[in-house]
């Protein structure tokens, strides 16, 4: 378990969520995937919200199932 407050590195989350970093660039691109913000030059995730962004995910997969 991580802290809520850790940042991760484009590579770092790339490695987590096991996608290309390409993917996460793309994804930043197009407004998608978990908000990062800028250091510098540098892009970063705080954990908290790479979590809440899955959770998010998780919740619209299972409500798009359900069945009325």
């Amino acid at each position: 378990m991580r802290p809520d407050d850790q940042l991760l590195s484009i590579d770092e989350l790339a490695r987590y969520l096991a996608v290309p970093p390409k993917t996460l660039y793309a994804w930043r691109a197009h407004g998608d995937g978990p908000p990062g913000f800028r250091v510098g030059r540098h892009v970063r995730y705080r954990w908290a919200d790479v979590q809440a962004w899955i959770q998010q995910r998780i919740q619209a997969g299972n409500a798009s199932r359900r069945v009325v």
